[in-house]
């Protein structure tokens, strides 16, 4: 039998997106503290540090130049000026790297971001997350109590764009339980493991 089914390496790219307020970074650190191999993926920005941030700990801080020069080349696998200010990217090398030496990665980017994906690493698990309930993302976004009431209201119609696309997506979530969503995020990386080539 010279064709005996085989799996490529099991270490995957997971890209998750979803409204604001939905538990994205909740739910990536929590799946991330269950299963080692899986590591959360930088973002590389232009803007300056705010509060307590690190470099290399909450984002990879650029100067626009080289920014400019990283996208130029290829280096991000998707990229953005967001707001009109502060440029925003996802550092192709890290990924790579991460997925060479057999650790799963998985990277939280809006709608528009993980399309660009899509083009750029087709192999790449798509997840989107939500709260059970529209009313829900409201509440969580006003309970936050740090946004001054405008800026809600763009974050809400920005969720209701980003919503009508979930079907664009390999996977959905519903994040009704934290711990709960975290296992499920685990069970797509694992099935996502076992699927079989095309």
């Amino acid at each position: 039998m010279s064709d005996w089914p085989t799996l490529p390496p099991s270490a995957r790219f997971l890209v998750i997106s979803g409204p604001s307020g939905a538990g994205k970074s909740t739910v990536i650190a929590r799946a991330c503290a269950l299963e080692p191999s899986l590591v959360r993926c930088l973002s590389c920005t232009t803007r300056a540090p705010r509060g307590t941030e690190r470099d290399g700990v909450d984002y990879l801080f650029l100067d626009q130049g080289e920014f400019d020069r990283r996208a130029a080349a290829g280096g991000f696998l998707e990229h953005a000026v967001v707001f009109g200010k502060a440029s925003y990217g996802t550092p192709r090398a890290f990924v790579e790297d991460q997925l060479a030496a057999g650790c799963s990665v998985i990277k939280d980017v809006d709608v528009q971001g993980a399309a660009q994906i899509r083009a750029t690493f087709p192999r790449a698990v798509h997840i989107f997350l939500v709260p059970p309930s529209a009313t829900e993302v409201a509440d969580r976004l006003r309970g936050r109590g740090t946004d001054a009431p405008e800026v809600v209201a763009r974050r809400l119609a920005e969720a209701e764009r980003e919503v009508a696309r979930w079907r664009d997506y390999d996977y959905l979530l519903i994040n009704d339980d934290v711990e709960r969503t975290a296992q499920d995020l685990l069970a797509v990386l694992r099935a996502s493991a076992l699927r079989i080539p095309s």
